[in-house]
């Protein structure tokens, strides 16, 4: 792996991921400042500011339209470096893989926007469609039969297919220490961008209100709505 191409790789897709498409839709259709924008706490009259900023902020804004144009986009701006290194360099996969990386970087932590970016799921989806896109089906559905079904926990239920991806990519890819690293670079980068939402989510654990926190957080959005149905039919508790 020749390293000037991997720093360059890595470098471009980082600068590609760092456009906050969320700020730039919120802007040109509201004129308004989506970083400004609250969230809720059920049952309560807290709120608080936006952590994270992508699709599904903006989807509390615009609505599903909204988050959808956003999520496209953020899906988009990860797909076309790491095919275009996919294409150049069929041989070797790491420079994909690298880009892939790059993308979620810049879109976790922009270097145009403070690095205050979004959490990073449809980077993530963008890299995979290129890697594999059988991983963007087989996973996200995979990780929700888990966890709404074997855990019964809403929080495992999202979350799941990511680290789902470790025992894919090892053995789509028989083992490929490539592959199995960059799943592994995913959820630890994911980890790192969700750390805002942590502290917060600690804040108000420490003040009785862990469950009014996470009701609030995901009925701002549509998947966070989407999420309650599918527990409700699972019969999955809020807890």
């Amino acid at each position: 792996m020749d390293p000037v191409i991997a720093i360059f790789s890595l470098l471009i897709s980082y600068l590609l991921g760092s456009i906050s498409f969320a700020r730039l839709i919120v802007k040109l259709w509201t004129g308004k400042n989506v970083t400004e924008f609250e969230v809720g706490v059920d049952g309560t009259e807290d709120k608080y500011k936006a952590l994270t900023i992508g699709g599904n902020t903006v989807s509390t804004v615009l609505g599903a339209k909204g988050g959808m144009t956003v999520g496209i986009l953020d899906i988009l701006k990860v797909v076309l470096p790491t095919l275009a290194f996919k294409l150049l360099y069929p041989d070797q996969p790491a420079y994909m893989l690298i880009a892939a990386v790059g993308g979620l970087v810049g879109h976790v932590w922009p270097v145009y926007y403070r690095f205050h970016g979004g959490s990073g799921f449809s980077a993530i989806m963008g890299g995979l469609l290129v890697i594999d896109w059988l991983a963007v089906v087989v996973s996200p559905i995979a990780g929700l039969l888990l966890g709404m079904i074997v855990f019964r926990n809403i929080i495992v239920a999202n979350l799941a297919w990511l680290w789902l991806l470790i025992p894919w990519f090892w053995w789509r890819t028989g083992g490929d220490a490539a592959h199995i690293l960059y799943a592994v670079a995913v959820n630890v980068l994911f980890i790192l961008a969700m750390i805002p939402e942590y502290k917060t989510a600690m804040k108000y654990k420490k003040e009785g209100k862990m469950i009014e926190y996470g009701l609030g957080n995901l009925k701002s959005n549509p998947m966070g709505r989407g999420m309650l149905k599918m527990a409700k039919f699972f019969k999955v508790e809020i807890k």
